[in-house]
């Protein structure tokens, strides 16, 4: 992960506005950097989500793919040496032993004695978070700040799968099925968090990804959120930098819930947990067995537009096959 000075700082400047990339090129302890596929077949009887990544750390550097089966909330983590992995500094392509990861396609080649899976994954008709100078992905200017303790990428809010994967001998077709791609880097994850996804609304080009945590900023400490609703073709933000407002953040051990509205717009979000798989993440320097995920989980939403005579409702509808992840100590982001 050596660069010599002068294509490290073009690096350095490009990879701000393409979040997407390899992040990691210069670091070397204490930095995770971790992409999250998820894959959905047309039946909706198979989800997945695909997670490659890496971890710089004095005690345990290695790369890693790991799988989350939505149907079982069976997780498998398959480990690689730092001298298996592979990034481009130009645009979404890494190489993990004789796996293959782009923002387009997927090839897995994973062939342990025990959860064996390999196969092809083609994305079509993607639709990524915006980039511009003021607002370069997500994480609004946020992502210009050097000291964040985690940053988050949205590589794709919707689109359309063709391809198979063999699972322990099992041939599935994921020819017509949908997926969601984004990704996190940094340091650590939130001390607590909760993250929603889901694209299998009843109307196809629908999708809404919610992330809310404890952001650590200079001394203290805030609640950031970052929550986007795609409908229409039309991207709805509302988080901390777009001075939106959430309020009655709720969680119990069945459902989750939360209300969001700036000056124009309202959206109210009310899910369903259920029981999930139990993934590593970046914490104390490590990857640890300690994030539970589901891919199961169902979310209803309600979007409401403002007027000089009140609300006009918009859309409201149910989405299935939601991911979602809530942790750490809670009481530091809800109501």
């Amino acid at each position: 992960m050596v660069l010599g000075f002068g294509k490290l700082m073009i690096y350095k400047i490009k990879k701000i506005w393409s979040p997407e990339i390899f992040q990691g090129y210069g670091k070397k302890t204490s930095y995770f950097e971790g992409w999250y596929y998820k894959l959905v077949d047309q039946s909706g009887e198979n989800v997945c989500a695909i997670i490659p990544g890496i971890i710089f750390s004095n005690e345990d550097s290695h790369s890693f793919v790991q799988i989350l089966y939505g149907q079982t909330n069976r997780a498998v983590y398959h480990r690689f040496s730092i001298e298996q992995f592979w990034a481009s500094k130009k645009e979404l392509e890494l190489r993990i032993g004789e796996n293959v990861f782009r923002k387009d396609s997927i090839q897995l080649e994973l062939n342990p004695a025990e959860n064996k899976i390999s196969g092809q994954i083609q994305m079509s008709g993607l639709t990524p978070w915006p980039v511009t100078i003021a607002s370069p992905g997500i994480m609004g200017w946020y992502a210009y700040m050097p000291f964040m303790e985690c940053y988050h990428g949205v590589v794709s809010l919707d689109h359309q799968l063709n391809g198979s994967l063999i699972i322990n001998g099992e041939p599935i077709s994921f020819d017509g099925g949908r997926g969601y791609t984004e990704k996190d880097w940094g340091k650590s994850f939130p001390s607590a968090y909760i993250w929603m996804q889901c694209n299998h609304f009843d109307k196809p080009g629908i999708s809404l990804t919610v992330s809310i945590a404890n952001i650590p900023w200079l001394r203290g400490s805030f609640r950031g959120f970052i929550i986007g609703f795609l409908y229409q073709g039309k991207l709805y933000r509302f988080a901390t930098y777009t001075k939106a407002t959430v309020k009655k953040v709720r969680v119990t051990d069945k459902q989750a819930s939360l209300l969001i509205f700036d000056k124009n717009f309202v959206l109210k979000i009310s899910a369903e947990r259920s029981e999930g798989g139990l993934l590593h993440a970046p914490y104390e320097k490590e990857m640890q067995s300690r994030v539970l995920q589901s891919l199961t989980g169902e979310i209803s939403i309600e979007f409401r537009r403002k007027d000089k005579n009140g609300e006009e409702l918009i859309y409201s509808g149910t989405g299935h096959h939601a991911g979602m992840e809530i942790n750490g100590n809670l009481s530091e982001i809800i109501d």
